[in-house]
């Protein structure tokens, strides 16, 4: 029988950490040029988070202006100049409220009664001002708030007390609601109603400056209302509002649908629409090619490493370090060089994004997304700028290696 036959030995596999101090150990070597290099990929890594992060905050910002200018509200009236005379269902709010978008409905209703400062003045003379029976839920659908006193609330609109619009308050001579004394009264329809608030301006319905608001029980009561909304007011998701607005119609008055005029769409949906899907497409451009820029960086500086360290290489490879082994110490050394890039770009791009939306007066907008993508970019482009000089030392005779050095 003949013996065992003898084998060479495997060449030991390099673990994770003993790869990762052989990488280490070449940047520490040559620290200045580490740094530059390194300084490439976080140029560009923080150029991304940068043009990215910024034009974020700033739409945020304009898209928050956009939003305020009703881009997801809607009012419904009767159609005018009918005879008889166009009524809503008293139960039309209930019925949008069903409407699945719909985050928010109310509405007011034309009491057709005349408000004067006092019971001396001509019956006639309204001042040019509307009496409307308002539901509780106005302020927040029509984004409205008050400047003095307070809003309606379920036991004030039970009684005859009155909201006045800012237009409203201003034409009655009513500026503010001192604190300790008597609060003021107007008359309207010879009883006296007093008044318990005042409303800041509200762009978004000017109507509502120009109006007195009464409780819709206490317009039932007090006013003769008959309870028949005039104008209601929808608020709903941007996404779903030309659909929601398709089916109002139909909702409000199922029997008659073409007495229902609905408003269309805010010209600054459009605005906001085309906002969303432009921002950001040139600024990414530039990230890019301050990335490729970096990358550049990175493979150039692994070339001429492995041109420095033939002496290295050959003496490694004479040792017994396989050509996977030298590949991997490179590969690594390059990986990490671009990962300590990403690392400071990443952070430095967080704090300038940071620091010019708070100085701007923008909604914070952290690009988390961005972050992620910006340190697993250079990661990868870390390793894409590793491969040519990692095979190249590896392809590298280990006497061409130590004769060359």
């Amino acid at each position: 029988m003949t013996g065992p036959i003898d084998r060479a030995p495997r060449p030991a596999r390099l673990a994770v950490p003993d790869l990762l101090s052989l990488g280490l150990t070449g940047l520490r070597a040559r620290p200045l040029r580490a740094v530059l290099s390194a300084l490439g990929i976080a140029i560009g890594i923080a150029t991304m988070i940068v043009v990215t992060g910024i034009p974020a905050a700033g739409q945020a910002a304009l898209l928050a202006e956009l939003t305020a200018l009703g881009t997801n509200s809607l009012q419904a009236v009767a159609a005018p100049d009918r005879d008889p005379p166009t009524k809503l269902p008293e139960s039309a709010v209930v019925m949008v409220q069903r409407i699945g978008p719909v985050t928010a409905a109310s509405a007011v209703g034309n009491t057709r009664t005349v408000v004067r400062r006092n019971d001396l003045l001509d019956p006639t003379d309204g001042s040019g001002l509307t009496v409307l029976a308002a539901r509780l839920d106005l302020l927040p659908t029509i984004n409205a708030r008050i400047s003095v006193g307070s809003w309606l609330n379920p036991a004030t609109a039970e009684f005859p007390t009155v909201v006045l619009g800012s237009v409203a308050a201003t034409r009655l001579g009513i500026a503010d609601l001192p604190a300790g004394q008597p609060a003021p009264q107007v008359t309207i329809a010879d009883r006296r109603f007093t008044v318990v608030g005042i409303l800041a301006e509200t762009p978004l319905s000017p109507d509502i400056d120009r109006s007195v608001l009464v409780g819709w029980p206490a317009a039932r009561s007090e006013l003769r209302f008959d309870g028949h909304p005039t104008v209601i007011y929808i608020r709903c998701e941007e996404s779903q509002l030309e659909a929601v607005r398709g089916v109002l119609a139909e909702t409000i008055s199922p029997e008659r649908p073409g007495q229902v005029v609905v408003s269309r769409p805010s010209d600054a949906l459009a605005a906001k629409r085309a906002t969303e899907g432009n921002f950001s497409v040139l600024f990414l451009a530039l990230a890019a090619v301050a990335l490729l820029v970096g990358g550049i960086g990175v493979a150039n500086t692994m070339v001429v490493s492995v041109l420095e360290r033939r002496a290295e290489i050959g003496l490694r490879r004479a040792l017994g370090a396989t050509r996977g082994q030298i590949r991997g110490q490179f590969l690594t050394e390059s990986t990490v060089l671009a990962a300590l890039g990403g690392l400071v770009g990443t952070a430095v791009g967080l704090l300038a994004t940071v620091g010019y939306a708070a100085w701007q007066g923008w909604p914070l907008v952290l690009p988390g997304q961005a972050a992620v993508l910006g340190v697993g970019g250079a990661v990868v482009i870390g390793v894409l700028a590793g491969v040519y000089p990692c095979v190249r030392a590896a392809r590298l005779p280990p006497t061409q290696a130590l004769a060359a050095a």
